[in-house]
């Protein structure tokens, strides 16, 4: 077995890798082709949206650097992915980096109670049927 441990910035480089993997992906392979990416295993099983659905064609907007196509398609998505941005960059910048993978446990708890309060009200605007509700729904 070997003993030796990652260097400590292998883990951020690592995850900035897969994202920059992951949008080139989203930019060669266009999701808005339908059945490009598959479907929502959610919205299969019961015909609603989850908060998560039209994430990748609102990535793919944003990468295109189309912002108003992106929040027609997951508004949600388009307001996190700056915040995951940020949270990737001050892990890497961080003077005490670490080869673990950020822990949530760091969140304060009103924060992350915030967070999943957010996405259940989320989650449940986008699936009512009246305006302006509506247009929360994937695009």
């Amino acid at each position: 077995m070997l003993d030796r441990q990652l260097p400590r910035w292998a883990a951020p480089v690592a995850t900035g890798c897969l994202a920059v993997l992951a949008g080139a992906a989203l930019s060669v392979h266009d999701p808005r082709v339908p059945g490009s990416y598959g479907i929502c295993p959610w919205f299969a099983l019961t015909g609603t949206y989850c908060p998560g659905c039209g994430s990748l064609r609102a990535l793919n907007r944003l990468i295109a650097g189309d912002l108003a196509g992106a929040v027609g398609y997951n508004v949600l998505a388009v307001l996190v992915a700056p915040l995951l941005g940020y949270a990737w960059l001050a892990w890497t910048l961080s003077p005490r980096w670490t080869a673990r993978w950020p822990r949530v446990g760091h969140a304060p708890s009103r924060v992350i109670y915030a967070g999943a309060a957010l996405i259940s009200l989320y989650w449940v605007a986008r699936n009512l049927p009246w305006p302006p509700f509506t247009a929360l729904a994937p695009g």
